[in-house]
């Protein structure tokens, strides 16, 4: 059975390791060595994900038993519209096809809903096939995107949303 906690911040080194471990494998193949291991020092560095949760993401950590095998983080973004943003979602490879993504997905939609939301956005690469994912729980795409994150690398993303 999947079971689910708010992360506090003597959890972010499980976020930081899950993220690790699942980011190279979901991406290399899309945008490089050079890029991930910038990407990881910008947003899975103990400093980075600090910071991160100090400024009000909410980490949930899944898993089954005492092995902690997935996470997702959101917060608000915009107060006037209410509307929230999924920042990230990864499982680990050996937890793929439990059902841990989608079990985040609704733990975060439902939260969101709890707290006023009324829609909730995400990025995704415009090539990763978790795309397909984020459509099967009833995002759309609302938009394409290209940010520049430093040291002359881009993320080519696709912005999508689903009402909550």
């Amino acid at each position: 059975m999947i079971s689910v906690r708010i992360g506090k911040e003597e959890d972010l080194e499980i976020v930081r390791e899950i993220g690790s471990t699942t980011y190279g494998p979901t991406y290399t193949h899309l945008l490089g060595q050079e890029q991930i291991d910038f990407m990881l020092g910008q947003f899975y560095s103990p400093a980075a994900l600090l910071s991160q949760f100090i400024d009000g993401h909410i980490f949930l950590i899944a898993g089954e038993g005492n092995k902690d095998q997935a996470f997702a983080s959101y917060s608000i973004v915009d107060h006037e519209n209410h509307v929230f943003k999924l920042h990230k979602l990864y499982v680990l490879p050996e937890a793929h096809g439990k059902g841990m993504g989608k079990f985040l997905i609704n733990e975060v939609v439902d939260k969101a809903r709890e707290a006023g939301g009324k829609a909730l956005q995400l990025n995704v690469n415009r090539y990763n096939k978790a795309k397909d994912f984020y459509e099967k729980a009833g995002f759309k795409i609302k938009e394409t995107v290209d940010l520049s994150i430093g040291n002359g690398f881009f993320m080519n993303d696709y912005v999508m949303e689903r009402p909550i």
